[in-house]
């Protein structure tokens, strides 16, 4: 049961919850649990039974899968505020297509799923208010399938580093390995490593370990290699 008040506070005014009638939503606090995750915990397997869906109080979670391969390919990273795993509650699906595995030391709030989904059936406004915020990742997915399918290497990675740049401070942080980030990208870690010498080398960008700053935007965006 949920009763950390500060914790509530933040479930209460998450949009997937914040136009419930109180009845209902002390029903989904009644069922909802808080878990904590040290760093490089897994909370869910690709292939568990998707019972659950989570909001991320604090920390960071990675959202993975492993090919037939062996393979891991980075789907999604997870911050404060976000919501993660409640797509399942309207397909059907009885298992989690990805892994969650924290980045950092993370505070979870985990909401049982069928009763969430049955208190909906009379709350329009809500269904309405998650099939925006579905939309919202759909438009990125096919952001994502554009960069994947439609560019080459170099532009996949600047296209990244533009879409992963801090608007105030225009600081770009991988979250992530750099094997990780290639992996999203479709591309080998060594092109990756490769790329990123190159720009570089070429005065477009600075890189300290995981910190890269863009220090020429122009001729960033116009590069062709």
């Amino acid at each position: 049961m949920l009763t950390h008040p500060s914790i509530v506070l933040i479930l209460r005014r998450h949009h997937l919850f914040s136009q419930l009638p109180e009845k209902v939503f002390q029903d989904v606090c009644a069922l909802a649990n808080l878990k904590r995750l040290s760093c490089h915990a897994t909370l869910m397997h690709q292939g568990d039974p998707a019972k659950r869906f989570f909001l991320l109080v604090s920390g960071q979670i990675k959202l993975h899968r492993v090919t037939g391969e062996g393979q891991e390919n980075l789907v999604e990273i997870i911050h404060a505020g976000q919501t993660f795993a409640e797509a399942l509650l309207f397909s059907q699906a009885r298992l989690y297509p990805v892994s969650a595995t924290a980045l950092k030391d993370s505070v979870l709030v985990s909401i049982e799923g069928a009763h969430y989904r049955t208190a909906l059936e009379d709350q329009p406004k809500i269904c309405l208010a998650i099939l925006a915020s579905m939309s919202i990742h759909l438009h990125q997915r096919l952001k994502d399938i554009d960069t994947l399918t439609l560019a080459n290497a170099s532009r996949r990675v600047i296209n990244f580093l533009f879409q992963e740049r801090d608007p105030v401070n225009g600081q770009i942080v991988l979250q992530v390995s750099k094997r990780l980030v290639a992996s999203k990208l479709g591309i080998q870690p060594e092109t990756f490593s490769r790329i990123l010498h190159r720009l570089v080398e070429g005065g477009l960008i600075a890189m300290e370990r995981r910190h890269i700053s863009i220090l020429a935007e122009e001729d960033l965006a116009a590069y062709q290699q």
